[in-house]
């Protein structure tokens, strides 16, 4: 190697001259992993919001294939319109029919759809009862000491509610509760509807059914009309 070529080759004088160049190394290696990580941040696929929906927007999706899809609304929004409109149909029918308030009709309907989905009883039923009993007469009594609505007997009953507590059998609230309660062990404990029917008025020994077909005519009637609300011709 010649004198020349020597003097071409830098040469590190004291530490001062490596520490130097140990952090101009250090700061290179710093600003690359920096601007490796920046570059990968911004190639990263970045997530896509999801809209919110709110509980009443919630849909319910039904498709028999992986690209068929339908939306509806909420069930019980569904289902309670569809009880608001059996109401009015029924009162609107039972109304003209025994010449009573529209307004007190719908109050004796809408208590019966209450009772009935409570305790597990076809509120149609609770209805007819009425109807065939009482005619809608919310203070009509028998010979037999039979009172309201649905044409309950106290004496015999008197377990099922509280008059202590204010309650009285002539309120139409409570002679319906009452009544739907008294028609439901009845049909439970007799085995049938027509059966317990049967019980309900004191005949189990009719062979006849003649109280059972009059209430379960009625009963049809009532479930027409509300089939003529549901599917209009």
């Amino acid at each position: 190697m010649t004198p020349r070529t020597l003097s071409a080759v830098p040469t590190v004088r004291g530490p001062e001259k490596l520490q130097e160049f140990g952090r101009t190394r250090i700061i290179t290696v710093v600003l690359l992993v920096t601007l490796s990580a920046a570059l990968l941040t911004a190639s990263a696929p970045r997530p896509v919001p999801v809209p919110h929906v709110a509980p009443a927007q919630a849909v319910v999706v039904a498709s028999s294939g992986p690209e068929q899809a339908a939306i509806t609304s909420p069930a019980p929004v569904r289902t309670s319109m569809a009880i608001s409109q059996n109401i009015e149909a029924l009162a609107g029918m039972v109304a003209k029919k025994y010449r009573i308030s529209r307004e007190a009709t719908r109050e004796f309907i809408s208590t019966a759809y209450r009772e009935g989905g409570r305790i597990g009883l076809d509120p149609l039923l609770i209805v007819a009862v009425m109807a065939v009993e009482s005619r809608f007469n919310p203070v009509a009594e028998s010979d037999a000491g039979a009172v309201g609505l649905m044409q309950i007997i106290p004496r015999y009953h008197a377990e099922k509610f509280d008059a202590t507590e204010g309650d009285s059998v002539l309120d139409p609230r409570t002679n319906i509760q009452l009544g739907a309660k008294v028609l439901k062990e009845y049909i439970k404990r007799a085995g049938t509807e027509a059966a317990g029917l049967q019980l309900y008025n004191g005949t189990p020994d009719d062979e006849s059914n003649a109280y059972a077909n009059k209430v379960l005519g009625e009963k049809q009637r009532l479930q027409q009309a509300v089939r003529r609300v549901r599917d209009p011709v």
